[in-house]
């Protein structure tokens, strides 16, 4: 059973192009290598066949997950976003209750995480912590480093 994951229409549009992509672009090339590597004699003994047979099992495994991923995405129409507590593609600010750091995240599918630009996995450790927590609530995480305590300053879409 696979995993739906939800994602804006930009993260479902790049992860479309990257599937088409590889299956259009990624696939054929390696076919063209493995015909040439073929051309070049005794197969048992030709290391550029295998490297690019490897290749071709590591790109079809990749594109079967991706299709995967496609199949099971589903599409969050952002303005129907509650923002009476944090889902999927909520935008926080969270505070760390210990030191007084800020901190604002929007929670994305694994697959648009990006922490320098605020996108945090809702997979990721704070990310599951802060799931269904209300403004004005402590979230209380367990972190590598221990419990980390964060108030929920803010949801928005």
């Amino acid at each position: 059973m696979s995993e739906v994951s939800y994602y804006s229409e930009e993260g479902f549009k790049k992860l479309k192009e990257e599937l088409e992509f590889l299956e259009q672009t990624e696939r054929p090339r390696v076919s063209n290598e493995i015909a040439e590597a073929r051309d070049k004699g005794d197969l048992s003994e030709n290391a550029e066949y295998h490297a690019a047979k490897e290749e071709q099992s590591l790109l079809e495994l990749k594109i079967a997950k991706l299709k995967n991923v496609v199949a099971n995405a589903r599409i969050l129409d952002e303005s129907q976003i509650d923002t009476s507590k944090i889902l999927v593609h909520s935008k926080v600010k969270i505070k760390n209750v210990a030191n007084g750091m800020e901190f604002n995240y929007t929670l994305v599918a694994d697959s648009e995480t990006d922490i320098k630009n605020g996108k945090l996995s809702v997979n990721s450790p704070i990310g599951k912590g802060l799931l269904g927590h209300k403004q004005g609530e402590i979230a209380e995480i367990q972190a590598p480093n221990g419990v980390m305590k964060f108030e929920i300053v803010e949801i928005s879409r």
